[in-house]
Protein backbone atom coordinates (compact mmCIF):
# COMPACT_ATOMS: atom_id res chain seq x y z
CA UNK A 1 0.00 0.00 0.00
CA UNK A 2 1.16 3.45 -1.03
CA UNK A 3 2.68 5.63 2.17
CA UNK A 4 1.69 9.12 0.57
CA UNK A 5 0.45 11.35 3.14
CA UNK A 6 1.61 8.97 5.89
CA UNK A 7 4.33 11.95 7.33
CA UNK A 8 2.49 14.78 6.43
CA UNK A 9 2.80 17.05 9.18
CA UNK A 10 0.00 18.47 11.16
CA UNK A 11 0.13 21.95 10.24
CA UNK A 12 -0.06 20.63 6.20
CA UNK A 13 -3.29 18.82 6.96
CA UNK A 14 -6.31 20.62 5.96
CA UNK A 15 -8.52 21.40 9.06
CA UNK A 16 -11.98 20.93 7.14
CA UNK A 17 -12.38 18.55 4.11
CA UNK A 18 -15.72 18.68 2.53
CA UNK A 19 -16.46 15.78 -0.16
CA UNK A 20 -18.69 15.51 -3.06
CA UNK A 21 -19.21 11.79 -3.12
CA UNK A 22 -20.72 12.08 -6.49
CA UNK A 23 -20.75 8.70 -9.13
CA UNK A 24 -22.56 5.74 -7.44
CA UNK A 25 -24.69 5.93 -9.94
CA UNK A 26 -22.25 5.85 -13.29
CA UNK A 27 -19.69 3.13 -11.14
CA UNK A 28 -22.85 0.48 -10.74
CA UNK A 29 -23.98 1.34 -14.38
CA UNK A 30 -20.39 1.00 -15.92
CA UNK A 31 -20.61 -2.87 -14.34
CA UNK A 32 -24.01 -4.03 -15.08
CA UNK A 33 -24.94 -3.75 -11.74
CA UNK A 34 -28.17 -2.20 -10.59
CA UNK A 35 -27.49 1.98 -9.01
CA UNK A 36 -27.99 0.58 -5.17
CA UNK A 37 -24.77 -1.52 -5.48
CA UNK A 38 -22.88 1.95 -6.14
CA UNK A 39 -24.76 3.81 -3.11
CA UNK A 40 -23.60 0.39 -1.05
CA UNK A 41 -20.05 0.75 -2.09
CA UNK A 42 -19.69 4.72 -1.82
CA UNK A 43 -20.96 3.66 2.29
CA UNK A 44 -17.67 1.77 2.58
CA UNK A 45 -15.40 4.88 1.04
CA UNK A 46 -17.31 6.91 4.34
CA UNK A 47 -15.78 4.13 6.52
CA UNK A 48 -12.42 4.78 4.91
CA UNK A 49 -12.44 8.60 4.80
CA UNK A 50 -13.46 8.75 7.79
CA UNK A 51 -10.69 6.48 9.45
CA UNK A 52 -8.21 8.17 7.27
CA UNK A 53 -8.85 11.73 8.50
CA UNK A 54 -8.96 10.64 12.29
CA UNK A 55 -5.68 9.10 11.73
CA UNK A 56 -4.07 11.85 10.18
CA UNK A 57 -5.50 14.69 12.05
CA UNK A 58 -7.89 16.26 10.20
CA UNK A 59 -10.30 18.33 12.53
CA UNK A 60 -13.50 18.42 10.35
CA UNK A 61 -15.40 16.34 7.45
CA UNK A 62 -17.99 17.69 5.63
CA UNK A 63 -19.49 14.73 3.23
CA UNK A 64 -22.42 15.79 0.47
CA UNK A 65 -24.44 12.86 1.16
CA UNK A 66 -28.19 13.59 0.12
CA UNK A 67 -29.19 16.68 -1.69
CA UNK A 68 -32.65 18.43 -2.05
CA UNK A 69 -32.66 17.81 -5.24
CA UNK A 70 -32.03 14.20 -4.85
CA UNK A 71 -35.70 14.02 -3.46
CA UNK A 72 -36.63 13.66 -7.09
CA UNK A 73 -35.08 10.25 -8.13
CA UNK A 74 -36.92 7.83 -9.26
CA UNK A 75 -39.11 6.69 -5.65
CA UNK A 76 -37.33 3.08 -5.38
CA UNK A 77 -34.00 5.10 -5.25
CA UNK A 78 -34.50 7.20 -3.06
CA UNK A 79 -36.16 4.72 -0.49
CA UNK A 80 -33.37 2.60 -0.72
CA UNK A 81 -31.05 5.63 0.03
CA UNK A 82 -32.84 6.16 3.03
CA UNK A 83 -32.82 2.36 4.63
CA UNK A 84 -29.21 3.04 3.68
CA UNK A 85 -29.21 5.87 5.63
CA UNK A 86 -30.72 4.55 8.89
CA UNK A 87 -28.70 1.15 8.95
CA UNK A 88 -25.57 3.47 8.83
CA UNK A 89 -26.54 5.56 11.72
CA UNK A 90 -27.45 2.62 13.63
CA UNK A 91 -24.42 0.55 12.87
CA UNK A 92 -21.61 3.50 12.68
CA UNK A 93 -22.75 4.75 16.22
CA UNK A 94 -20.77 2.36 18.00
CA UNK A 95 -17.49 3.10 15.57
CA UNK A 96 -18.02 6.61 15.97
CA UNK A 97 -18.19 6.54 19.36
CA UNK A 98 -14.68 4.12 19.42
CA UNK A 99 -12.98 6.46 17.61
CA UNK A 100 -13.80 9.91 19.64
CA UNK A 101 -16.00 11.23 16.40
CA UNK A 102 -18.76 13.76 16.97
CA UNK A 103 -21.38 13.56 14.37
CA UNK A 104 -23.72 16.39 12.77
CA UNK A 105 -26.19 17.10 10.39
CA UNK A 106 -26.30 19.88 8.22
CA UNK A 107 -29.52 20.51 6.08
CA UNK A 108 -33.22 20.45 6.41
CA UNK A 109 -33.56 17.46 8.92
CA UNK A 110 -37.76 18.25 9.29
CA UNK A 111 -37.69 16.85 5.11
CA UNK A 112 -36.01 13.31 6.46
CA UNK A 113 -38.59 10.27 7.24
CA UNK A 114 -39.31 10.78 11.29
CA UNK A 115 -37.67 7.66 12.30
CA UNK A 116 -34.06 9.12 10.79
CA UNK A 117 -34.88 12.19 12.59
CA UNK A 118 -34.81 10.55 15.89
CA UNK A 119 -31.30 8.02 14.77
CA UNK A 120 -30.01 11.78 14.05
CA UNK A 121 -30.85 13.14 17.09
CA UNK A 122 -29.90 10.23 18.74
CA UNK A 123 -26.32 10.06 17.52
CA UNK A 124 -25.61 14.05 18.09
CA UNK A 125 -26.76 13.80 21.45
CA UNK A 126 -24.47 10.71 22.00
CA UNK A 127 -21.25 11.94 20.47
CA UNK A 128 -21.82 15.80 21.68
CA UNK A 129 -18.61 14.89 24.08
CA UNK A 130 -16.74 13.73 22.27
CA UNK A 131 -13.26 15.61 20.88
CA UNK A 132 -11.87 14.12 17.82
CA UNK A 133 -13.22 14.00 14.28
CA UNK A 134 -16.05 16.33 13.57
CA UNK A 135 -18.04 14.35 10.80
CA UNK A 136 -20.83 16.32 9.43
CA UNK A 137 -23.10 14.36 6.99
CA UNK A 138 -25.22 17.01 4.49
CA UNK A 139 -28.24 15.36 4.20
CA UNK A 140 -31.74 16.81 2.51
CA UNK A 141 -29.34 19.45 1.73
CA UNK A 142 -28.82 22.62 -0.20
CA UNK A 143 -26.60 25.96 -0.82
CA UNK A 144 -29.87 27.91 -1.80
CA UNK A 145 -32.07 27.02 0.70
CA UNK A 146 -29.44 26.87 3.78
CA UNK A 147 -29.11 30.94 2.67
CA UNK A 148 -32.89 31.37 2.60
CA UNK A 149 -33.31 29.73 5.85
CA UNK A 150 -30.89 32.13 6.95
CA UNK A 151 -31.74 35.34 5.73
CA UNK A 152 -35.53 34.31 7.15
CA UNK A 153 -34.41 33.50 10.72
CA UNK A 154 -32.59 37.40 10.51
CA UNK A 155 -35.53 38.65 9.07
CA UNK A 156 -37.23 37.43 12.81
CA UNK A 157 -34.43 38.75 14.46
CA UNK A 158 -35.25 41.87 13.15
CA UNK A 159 -38.39 42.23 13.19
CA UNK A 160 -38.30 41.48 16.97
CA UNK A 161 -35.83 43.76 17.88
CA UNK A 162 -32.85 40.93 18.50
CA UNK A 163 -31.06 42.50 16.33
CA UNK A 164 -29.91 45.62 14.29
CA UNK A 165 -29.32 46.02 11.08
CA UNK A 166 -25.81 47.45 11.31
CA UNK A 167 -24.66 43.79 13.50
CA UNK A 168 -25.36 41.73 10.15
CA UNK A 169 -21.37 41.10 8.92
CA UNK A 170 -20.00 37.78 7.36
CA UNK A 171 -19.44 36.18 10.40
CA UNK A 172 -22.92 36.92 11.89
CA UNK A 173 -24.42 34.92 8.89
CA UNK A 174 -22.22 32.65 9.08
CA UNK A 175 -23.68 31.98 12.54
CA UNK A 176 -27.16 31.79 10.92
CA UNK A 177 -26.55 28.42 8.62
CA UNK A 178 -26.86 24.98 8.96
CA UNK A 179 -22.41 24.91 9.64
CA UNK A 180 -22.70 27.30 12.70
CA UNK A 181 -19.86 26.33 14.15
CA UNK A 182 -17.62 24.88 11.93
CA UNK A 183 -14.84 26.63 9.97
CA UNK A 184 -15.15 26.89 6.08
CA UNK A 185 -13.76 24.02 4.14
CA UNK A 186 -9.78 24.69 3.21
CA UNK A 187 -9.88 22.10 0.92
CA UNK A 188 -12.82 20.10 -1.29
CA UNK A 189 -12.93 17.51 -3.40
CA UNK A 190 -14.97 16.44 -6.21
CA UNK A 191 -15.51 12.46 -7.36
CA UNK A 192 -16.64 11.83 -10.56
CA UNK A 193 -14.56 14.55 -12.79
CA UNK A 194 -17.84 16.81 -12.81
CA UNK A 195 -16.54 20.77 -12.32
CA UNK A 196 -19.48 22.16 -10.70
CA UNK A 197 -20.47 22.91 -6.82
CA UNK A 198 -23.49 21.21 -7.13
CA UNK A 199 -25.47 24.01 -4.98
CA UNK A 200 -23.03 22.58 -2.26
CA UNK A 201 -21.87 24.90 0.70
CA UNK A 202 -22.00 28.07 -1.66
CA UNK A 203 -21.46 30.80 0.92
CA UNK A 204 -18.63 28.41 3.04
CA UNK A 205 -16.47 27.62 -0.02
CA UNK A 206 -15.30 30.99 -1.30
CA UNK A 207 -11.60 30.39 -0.74
CA UNK A 208 -11.43 26.94 -0.51
CA UNK A 209 -9.24 25.47 -2.55
CA UNK A 210 -10.76 22.60 -4.98
CA UNK A 211 -9.73 19.23 -5.93
CA UNK A 212 -11.14 16.96 -9.00
CA UNK A 213 -11.17 13.70 -9.72
CA UNK A 214 -12.21 11.50 -12.56
CA UNK A 215 -12.52 8.46 -10.04
CA UNK A 216 -16.79 7.72 -8.67
CA UNK A 217 -16.30 8.10 -5.26
CA UNK A 218 -17.25 3.72 -4.78
CA UNK A 219 -13.36 4.03 -6.06
CA UNK A 220 -11.81 6.76 -4.27
CA UNK A 221 -9.71 5.04 -1.58
CA UNK A 222 -7.14 5.96 0.73
CA UNK A 223 -4.25 6.73 -0.72
CA UNK A 224 -6.73 9.31 -3.80
CA UNK A 225 -7.28 11.06 -0.06
CA UNK A 226 -3.96 11.51 0.75
CA UNK A 227 -3.05 12.47 -3.19
CA UNK A 228 -5.71 15.03 -2.56
CA UNK A 229 -4.02 15.94 0.67
CA UNK A 230 -0.63 15.91 -1.18
CA UNK A 231 -1.81 18.76 -3.80
CA UNK A 232 -3.27 20.79 -1.22
CA UNK A 233 0.27 21.20 0.58
CA UNK A 234 1.23 22.63 -2.45
CA UNK A 235 -1.26 25.17 -3.06
CA UNK A 236 -0.62 28.56 -2.40
CA UNK A 237 -3.47 30.24 -0.16
CA UNK A 238 -3.87 34.53 -0.61
CA UNK A 239 -7.49 34.81 0.25
CA UNK A 240 -7.41 37.22 -2.18
CA UNK A 241 -4.42 39.13 -0.97
CA UNK A 242 -0.87 39.48 -2.82
CA UNK A 243 1.39 36.67 -2.21
CA UNK A 244 3.73 38.04 0.41
CA UNK A 245 6.66 36.64 -1.71
CA UNK A 246 5.50 37.69 -4.58
CA UNK A 247 5.06 41.48 -3.44
CA UNK A 248 8.71 40.97 -1.89
CA UNK A 249 10.10 40.28 -4.88
CA UNK A 250 7.98 43.76 -6.39
CA UNK A 251 9.64 45.69 -3.57
CA UNK A 252 12.67 44.64 -4.51
CA UNK A 253 12.51 45.86 -8.49
CA UNK A 254 11.51 49.45 -7.24
CA UNK A 255 13.92 49.33 -5.23
CA UNK A 256 16.70 48.91 -8.08
CA UNK A 257 15.33 51.32 -9.87
CA UNK A 258 13.79 50.00 -12.53
CA UNK A 259 10.48 51.74 -13.96
CA UNK A 260 9.51 49.33 -17.02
Amino acid sequence: MSNIGENIPALQVPAHIAIIMDGNGRWANERNLPRYEGHRNGVERVREAIKTCTEIGVKYLTLYAFSKENWSRPGEEVNFLMKLLASYLDNELKEIQKSNVRFRMIGRLSDLPVDIQKKIRRNIESTKDNTGLTLALALSYSGRAEIIDAIRSIAADLKSGKLQSDEINEKLISDFLYTKGLPDPDLLIRTSGELRLSNFMLWQVSYTELYITEKYWPDFRREDLLQAIETYKTRNRRFGKVNKFTNKANDLVLKSGSHD
